[in-house]
């Protein structure tokens, strides 16, 4: 078993602790079986919103709140990712069960909500020494990989309660008009490629696929893994911006994070996480196996590669801003400029060549 890969916790980074006895207070009221004394330690993986270890004796849960400074409401929304993990947890099995929602920033500063801790190994941008990452294993994690997000995409949104969730009608267009204007509300820098990838985009949007419940955020080091098989997901996290939309659109966002091993150097250094060793199926055959599952049709599949591609940068420019305006001392911020250039690049030489693979 390899409890020694399951995923740590460090001390809370200067900046962002936690007011602990209103939050001691909190969790006396609300949660009244606690007993013993709060010990809070933070996961530093991921980039937006903030996540933290609370343990109370021999209880683990989890906390998570927006990221300080942060002014872009819907994509911090606590009460919604909460909304979705309450209404998932009866009808999806693999989410953790929130336990409480606190709106009342008079707490910690911000809305939080608190969920059960899923133990498990969760796959960084980095291969940890010693852990089984074979050719066999990837083959397996990323066929369970894509098979999981079709079984997230054929949730039945009616039965989980989350029918009126969303507006899946134009989402398509939604999309593109949205992180357009998000990119350049924290323009920090003139990039070609981002700004033609955006007119591109704006021109060239297809038909709505459909609707589903759809992550958003489907990548690797958003997976809680079986620490005794690496192949069975236990576990998803970072649900913030999940919606009712078009799925084909969230397998967009996924082929967006999934880097290849043959892709140019500079898309390769941004590790993602570790789509590049041996046996994870490609981009294009993880799309061909969703549409396989799926029964879908990929005909503007260079389209959803691209709006990937783009919101990512967007999403980063916007991390980048917070940090060049001092909302955050997290170094990593620093120099995530050139991570928007780099994507902004990739998108060019997609459009440039006609298809998602076979960059480099």
């Amino acid at each position: 078993m390899n409890v020694e890969f399951i995923d740590r916790t460090r001390e809370v980074r200067p900046g962002e602790e936690l007011d602990v006895p209103k939050l001691e207070a909190y969790l006396r009221f609300y949660l009244p079986e606690m007993h013993g004394p709060l010990e809070i330690e933070q996961f530093h993986g991921g980039h937006s919103n903030l996540t933290y270890l609370l343990r109370v004796e021999e209880r683990e849960m989890v906390l998570r709140r927006p990221p300080f400074g942060a002014k872009i409401k819907t994509a911090h929304d606590m009460g919604r990712e909460h909304h979705i993990l309450s209404h998932l947890a009866p009808v999806y099995p693999r989410v953790p069960l929130p336990l409480a929602y606190c709106e009342d920033e008079s707490v910690l500063g911000a809305p939080f909500y608190i969920m059960e801790r899923i133990t498990g190994i969760i796959l960084r941008n980095t291969h940890p020494e010693g852990l089984d990452l074979s050719t066999d294993v990837m083959s397996r994690l990323s066929q369970a990989f894509i098979q999981n997000l079709a079984d997230i995409h054929s949730v039945d949104i009616q039965e989980a309660g989350l029918s009126d969730f969303g507006r899946p009608e134009g989402y398509v267009e939604r999309q593109i008009k949205g992180w357009t204007e998000r990119y350049y509300n924290a323009q920090t820098d003139d990039i070609q490629q981002i700004d033609a990838a955006a007119e591109w985009l704006a021109q060239n949007m297809p038909p709505e696929s459909g609707a589903s419940l759809i992550h958003n955020d489907y990548k690797y080091d958003n997976l809680i893994l079986d620490p005794n098989d690496l192949s069975n997901i236990i576990g998803v996290l970072d649900w913030e911006m999940a919606t009712v939309g078009d799925p084909l659109m969230d397998l967009g966002t996924t082929l967006g994070y999934w880097v290849d091993l043959d892709d140019p150097p500079a898309l390769k250094a941004l590790a993602f996480s570790l789509t590049t060793l041996p046996g994870n199926l490609t981009r294009i055959q993880l799309a061909e196996r969703y549409a396989e599952i799926r029964g879908c049709d990929l005909t503007h599949l260079l389209f959803y590669f691209v709006y990937a591609l783009f919101k990512i940068a967007v999403i980063v420019q916007q991390i980048y801003a917070r940090y060049k305006a001092g909302y955050s001392k997290d170094e990593r911020f620093a120099m995530m400029i050139h991570v928007v250039q780099v994507l902004g690049k990739a998108a060019a030489r997609a459009l440039e060549l006609g298809r998602i693979d076979r960059l480099g």
